[in-house]
């Protein structure tokens, strides 16, 4: 006898001792299930994305939000005497047994409530006696250390419903497309009984067995006392929606996808791992902006329309004063190529880089400059159609994209083309990007002559940040996609700073370029519903030598919004061309696109002007016969827009790409080096009217104003700071 009773009592039970000291149960907020994190629009209403992770199509909800009757059914289903019991149910044992000898499928299973999660979540399915013993051990002491709520509310966020739906979140939405705080008696009890083979009692899969076991529900409720008799007699079986017309498995469509994945990298950046995303639902409200986000589809959509198949186009637009990305469209393909992103020549847009660069060192927009043609050691430079002002002001000039006017402005500076890389690196374009070490620069070198035209490349991220620091008066802002992180139960964590951003050029020489961009829009019949204030720039780039363009820009801004626009063909290879098949210009579907954005996104804002700008008038050093600055004056200071004294700077930045393409301009003469560092020209402008006359040439501009006397330059400075 004590032998018998030491192999089948005392020995089992030694174990069982033995393994319930040594098995440690996790606390409940330890046990994190993979489940859906959320992604929202600035309104924290409008849904972008979902981020689902392997197997966690599950979103968390509290036990107070799954309405009782639910809970009933599902107790009703898997464990009756879940309140009660130890972990382990004898009679769930018996009931499950007794089902198998008669045939009675819908009899469910003996595992209770507890041992299912320990299952699920510690152990796994593996079929042997050890694991069943190991659950049996964990569920006992899981029920010993944990409150039953929290095992219920545990259970019902990870059980299996099928259709790739973990939780009842999930499968109200798979199955009714509907919150769980909705669902119905008859919903709840059909969704309870599929747990136990919800593949194969998917309604959709077998209707009679489905609605068998659904009656063994309904029943159970009323044993139980949680359904009146009456009530459940008049109960109709439920219908289902096709797995098909809901949204249960969407993580992001069209544009949207290209928002995600650019959030999804932010938050890497900030400390927000990818176990995170996966595991503790989060909620993330976006910076987007769903007026800007829905203009900038439409509008896309719209001019993309009437153009040829492979045409394409991306629009970012910013929020100046904190650097906030409103709105972000980079292609309609939610898993496709990031227009938005990707880098691309970015044509006389460019030239706000050399002014910005000419005005941090004194150069004045009155300053005048020849538009003849621009001799580039044997490479003839030209302007569209041969066209010319003579002589004009550089703000002129730019207006009409003069190209020979901005080779001259270019060659005046300190540092000629190094000078407008680092502008634009001030401005926002980045420095570097995956795969290239350093942007705007010939193989580690000083650019070519052709940056001022746009021969290097950038993204229309990048054009929207340098847009939006001039919009902000030289004050820049990161760009930032994600403005607060909350997990499932309410904890922060992360909310974007508020930050005063960083000064990269002075208040004056912002104000200047921004002064000199706002005729643009209206030459290039982009101006803004009802006469508002912008300011922009038009660019192309040629295709080659074929006279076609490849890529075509509108970047500008109101003192609101900043917004860059680029149109061009799929492959970035082959020409774009206009809705009657000529040639695309910026003026054309670009600056459309940007329009619309800004007119329907500003539709119910003030009405806003910039800053008036105060001329920079100083800084001038006569040379016989040419134009030149003195560098002493690079750093004149000026006063930004709270009142304070802002230096001049020169590097540092973020955002942009840059690589070389061979290409030039119509009327201009190939270098014998094309192949191998050819310096293009700008390609024609839409509304531009530039051009060559064949009077002028380098260096034969009038000559600027004698040096001011030290008296003359104090008064200026007076006259300018109070």
């Amino acid at each position: 006898m004590l032998i018998i009773v030491a192999i089948f009592i005392a020995i089992p039970g030694g174990i069982f001792a033995y393994a319930y000291v040594q098995y440690e149960v996790p606390e409940p907020e330890d046990l994190a299930n993979n489940q859906i994190s959320t992604m929202y629009a600035s309104d924290n209403n409008t849904q972008i994305a979902r981020i689902v992770p392997p197997e966690g199509n599950r979103t968390h909800v509290s036990l107070d939000e799954i309405p009782d009757h639910v809970e009933n059914a599902v107790l009703a289903a898997e464990d009756r005497d879940f309140w009660t019991n130890s972990g382990f149910s004898f009679t769930g044992f018996v009931r499950a047994a007794l089902g198998k000898v008669t045939g009675n499928d819908s009899a469910g299973g003996g595992s209770t409530i507890t041992q299912q999660y320990v299952k699920n979540t510690l152990v796994g399915n593996e079929v042997s006696y050890i694991r069943k013993a190991r659950e049996l051990v964990y569920s006992i002491k899981m029920t010993n250390q944990w409150e039953k709520e929290d095992i219920l509310n545990s259970y019902l966020n990870t059980v299996y419903f099928g259709r790739n739906a973990y939780g009842l979140q999930a499968a109200s939405l798979a199955y009714f497309d509907k919150d769980v705080e909705e669902l119905t008696v008859e919903e709840g009890a059909m969704l309870a009984g599929i747990i136990q083979a919800p593949s194969n009692w998917d309604p959709a899969v077998d209707a009679q067995q489905s609605e068998q076991r659904w009656n063994y529900v309904l029943d159970g409720m009323v044993e139980m006392d949680a359904l009146p008799e009456d009530q459940r007699a008049g109960m109709q079986f439920p219908h289902t929606e096709e797995q098909s017309a809901v949204s249960a498995y969407t993580e992001a469509t069209g544009a949207n996808g290209h928002i995600k994945d650019q959030v999804i990298a932010e938050l890497e950046e900030v400390g927000i791992s990818e176990d995170d995303v996966n595991t503790r639902g989060l909620r993330i409200t976006t910076t987007i902006d769903p007026t800007v986000q829905n203009a900038s589809v439409d509008a896309v959509d719209a001019n993309l329309a009437p153009l040829q198949e492979d045409a394409r186009a991306a629009a970012v637009t910013i929020d100046p004063s904190t650097g906030a990305v409103r709105g972000y469209f980079g292609g309609n393909e939610a898993s496709g190529w990031d227009y938005a992103n990707g880098a691309t020549e970015t044509g006389s847009t460019f030239k706000i880089m050399a002014l910005a660069a000419a005005l941090q060192q004194g150069i004045p927009l009155s300053q005048n400059y020849s538009s003849a043609p621009y001799d580039l050691t044997g490479i003839t430079i030209g302007n569209v159609n041969n066209n010319t002002c003579g002589v004009c002001s550089i703000e002129e000039a730019l207006m009409h994209s003069y190209n020979t006017s901005f080779m001259r402005l270019q060659q005046d500076l300190e540092n000629t083309t190094q000078d407008t890389a680092d502008m634009a690196y001030s401005l926002g374009v980045a420095e570097s990007l995956p795969g290239i070490e350093r942007t705007l620069t010939e193989n580690g070198k000083q650019p070519y002559e052709g940056i001022v035209l746009g021969q290097y490349r950038s993204r229309p991220l990048d054009m929207a940040v340098a847009m939006a620091t001039l919009t902000n008066r030289g004050v820049w802002h990161d760009p930032y996609f994600v403005q607060r992180v909350e997990t499932n139960s309410g904890e922060v964590l992360y909310e974007h700073p508020n930050d005063e951003g960083e000064r990269r050029v002075s208040a004056q020489v912002a104000d200047n370029v921004i002064q000199a961009m706002k005729p643009i829009a209206g030459w290039s019949n982009g101006a803004l519903a009802g006469g508002r204030e912008s300011a922009a720039k038009t660019g192309t780039h040629q295709l080659g030598d074929t006279g076609l363009n490849k890529d075509t820009w509108m970047v500008g801004s109101t003192p609101q919004l900043a917004s860059a626009v680029w149109v061009g063909a799929a492959d970035n290879a082959s020409a774009i061309n206009n809705a009657w098949g000529g040639v695309m210009y910026g003026a054309g579907a670009p600056t459309q696109i940007w329009k619309q954005i800004l007119d329907t996104s500003l539709a119910d804002a003030e009405w806003e002007s910039f800053p008036q700008a105060v001329p920079v008038s100083y800084g001038f050093n006569e040379l016989s016969n040419a134009t030149a600055w003195d560098p002493s004056w690079n750093s004149t200071p000026s006063t930004d827009s709270s009142g304070t004294t802002g230096g001049t700077t020169r590097g540092g930045g973020a955002g942009g790409e840059a690589t070389r393409e061979e290409e030039t301009d119509s009327g201009t003469t190939p270098s014998p080096d094309a192949g191998d560092g050819a310096r293009p020209s700008d390609p024609p402008e839409g509304g531009d009217t530039g051009g060559d006359d064949g009077g002028g040439g380098g260096g034969n501009a009038p000559a600027p104003p004698a040096p001011p006397s030290v008296d003359d330059v104090i008064g200026d400075l007076e006259d300018i700071f109070g």
